[in-house]
């Protein structure tokens, strides 16, 4: 039997060539447009090239690699990319910071408009609660994928974080690259998961959420059975990023 690290390449390879093309090529002749709007009271960048169904995300403002994967990897890709405009990770939203990645739930915005912002008054709390549920559903309908389309997201990590902080609570764990913990794929999907244990990077499964709703994206995918993929690499790591990005959509066909 061939090397581990040969069956994953030539996976890699095979998986590649199969995927159909909006997934592997660009498309030569659709013009790249980007706009900036206001979505649920938070300034977006949306990046689209072409009309295939991929999503791309980075909604934390201070994964600046995250950012150049997402805006390099649309430009080769069909599909459309969503940035949170912002330099730091919360964003201001009636006049509180709040972690983006906390708004897909009013149980998990609420806990973290709390968190960020111990000295806020009840009502102006509840006065951003009640927008976000006011907003929250025109928000996923522009950035989430048509049914059977793909979402990924990027994000990056500091040191305290990696897939062992994530395995506890996944379904299945997949340590492909287990000198490199931090550079990981999270996935909703248990076809695409499959996919990914056979591939060559750390992967877990987080298809059935349990325990205190966060307000995450992952979270909100995974109870709606939404193809939805984190592609986690430490801060700096670029061209790492940029890999697995690539593999991702030659393997998720």
């Amino acid at each position: 039997m061939a090397p581990a690290s040969r069956r994953n390449t030539e996976i890699s390879r095979r998986d590649f060539l199969a995927a159909p093309s909006w997934l592997c090529l660009r498309q030569p002749r659709a013009r790249v447009e980007r706009r900036r709007l206001e979505l649920a009271g938070i300034p977006w960048s949306r990046i689209r090239h072409g009309s295939a169904p991929l999503r791309l995300l980075r909604i934390h403002g201070d994964e600046e690699t995250a950012r150049q994967a997402v805006e390099i990897f649309i430009e080769q890709i069909a599909g459309e990319a969503w940035i949170v405009e912002s330099r730091s990770r919360h964003v201001l939203l009636g006049g509180l910071r709040l972690d983006p990645n906390r708004m897909f739930s009013r149980a998990g915005a609420e806990k973290n408009l709390r968190m960020l912002n111990p000295d806020a008054e009840g009502g102006q709390i509840l006065a951003v609660l009640n927008r976000l549920d006011r907003e929250r559903e025109s928000l996923m309908r522009a950035l989430q994928p048509p049914p059977g389309g793909l979402w990924i997201a990027a994000h990056n990590n500091g040191p305290g974080y990696s897939i062992e902080t994530e395995a506890p609570i996944s379904q299945r764990v997949h340590r492909a690259q287990p000198g490199a913990p931090r550079d990981f794929l999270l996935f909703t999907g248990e076809d695409d998961f499959e996919k990914a244990a056979r591939g060559p990077y750390n992967a877990v499964l987080q298809n059935r959420p349990g325990g205190e709703d966060d307000g995450s994206l992952s979270r909100w995918c995974a109870a709606r059975s939404i193809r939805y993929v984190n592609v986690e690499v430490a801060h700096g790591k670029l061209d790492k990023q940029l890999e697995m990005l690539r593999w991702l959509a030659a393997a998720l066909s």
